[in-house]
């Protein structure tokens, strides 16, 4: 059964190496997510797709509070750009206010190697060319061995695991997904900075139509416009 189930697991990600890539996204152009703790709506995450011949832009903005007795406990606030020529990631930088505090990443590549530098709020330095932004909308995070926080530019070893295929309703519309959980590779982060997350993809599309984790509460993003 094991060797069965691993065999299952093994022709996903075969699927996506050859299927998931950000030319794959080509007729989207919007993407617009709802942000809920506890199954109370708190904020919201946003994608525009900007293209101009042979360069991609995504722009992101996040935006939450957590509020109580109509006073504001918790802020946050972020803005990115991710920036993609002939389908190869070029750049990304971000600038986020976590409850006042600021952080940041802006992310080059070395010309000689094609190595990442990035210049974060919690990792300076270079980084395999091969980690990706953990932004979720792409599919292709499923099969890395790390992420780069989109925050800070810490860089976040994962171990992610096939949950199989649901049926996930959002509105009036039921999507066929691939379920994944993400998680942190490194047992020694401290549990505030340890990766646990359910990722949902639509099993045709690739498109990103939920994310699920607890921490402080549970939270969810929600599918809520596509153009």
């Amino acid at each position: 059964m094991k060797k069965y189930v691993l065999s299952i697991a093994l022709i996903f990600f075969i699927s996506l190496e050859i299927n998931a890539h950000v030319d794959h996204y080509s007729k989207y152009n919007y993407l617009e997510y709802e942000l809920l703790r506890n199954n109370k709506p708190i904020g919201y995450h946003k994608y525009n797709f900007k293209r101009n011949g042979a360069n991609l832009i995504i722009e992101n903005e996040v935006s939450f509070k957590i509020t109580k007795l109509g006073v504001d406990l918790y802020k946050y606030k972020a803005e990115g750009v991710e920036k993609y020529k002939n389908g190869i990631f070029t750049g990304f930088n971000s600038k986020t206010n976590q409850n006042k505090k600021e952080k940041y990443v802006n992310i080059t590549i070395d010309q000689t190697d094609k190595s990442l530098i990035i210049d974060g709020s919690s990792y300076k330095g270079k980084a395999d060319k091969d980690l990706i932004i953990g932004t979720w909308w792409n599919h292709e995070i499923v099969k890395k061995k790390a992420q780069i926080s989109a925050v800070s530019g810490r860089i976040i070893e994962q171990k992610v695991v096939f949950k199989g295929k649901e049926d996930v309703k959002i509105g009036d519309k039921t999507y066929k997904t691939l379920r994944f959980n993400f998680s942190s590779s490194d047992p020694s982060l401290s549990k505030n900075k340890k990766l646990d997350t359910d990722i949902w993809y639509e099993e045709d599309t690739f498109l990103w139509v939920k994310a699920a984790f607890d921490k402080t509460g549970y939270w969810e993003y929600r599918l809520k416009k596509v153009k």
